[in-house]
């Protein structure tokens, strides 16, 4: 499928192929759903933690003796009824992570890419590079293009003063072509690709 190329002047730049078997797949919410569970548990640090009954410090001596008081039988301070003591069956630090086969994630990829095309939230940049590196003519720039909540995927690396002048933008995230995800781009309202990240992205893809 053919579209238009822009840049970021909003000046025409030709037009260019998409491949059909990256950006005209069927919609697929639930491996996009997947693939967001898998991305989001890895990122958790998992250092949650509660104290178990041998944890806690002091306890040791038995409260009162077994029998004769009145009261119920208690072998240690630690004990969870007691205030300060132990926490039964609470976090302890583990890996949230879980495995998800490949082609999973890649079928995922793709069908995100489709889905902002179907939707028409797929732009086509000719470069996405400028001159200086200041955030307020970035900011301007994008303004004028409508772009408030988007995503930039470049070629194999970022021009330095494009990613230096959109770093400070709210709801602006620019990452190179290796770093493509299904995250990153749902959430986002507008994708944008350059023509480098299109090549790269169909070679990884196809």
């Amino acid at each position: 499928m053919k579209v238009a190329v822009k840049t970021l002047d909003d000046a025409a730049a030709g037009d260019i192929d998409l491949a059909d078997e990256v950006f005209g797949l069927p919609a697929r919410p639930d491996l996009i759903a997947r693939v967001i569970r898998w991305q989001l548990a890895k990122r958790r640090q998992g250092t949650h933690d509660t104290k178990e009954i041998g944890e806690v410090s002091g306890g040791g001596k038995k409260p009162w003796r077994q029998k004769g008081t009145g009261r119920a039988r208690q072998g240690s301070l630690r004990s969870p009824q007691f205030r300060g003591g132990a926490v039964i069956f609470g976090p302890v630090v583990r890996s949230h992570a879980h495995d998800l086969p490949k082609k999973v994630r890649k079928l995922a990829l793709k069908t995100a890419l489709s889905a902002k095309q179907q939707e028409g939230r797929l732009v086509v940049l000719d470069a996405a590079a400028v001159q200086s590196a200041k955030t307020k003519d970035l900011a301007k720039q994008l303004g004028k293009l409508g772009w408030s909540s988007v995503l930039v995927i470049d070629g194999p690396e970022i021009n330095v003063n494009f990613g230096r002048a959109a770093r400070n933008i709210p709801g602006v995230d620019v990452l190179p072509q290796q770093g493509a995800n299904v995250y990153d781009i749902v959430r986002r309202d507008t994708l944008v690709l350059t023509r480098a990240a299109i090549t790269a992205l169909e070679a990884r893809l196809k």
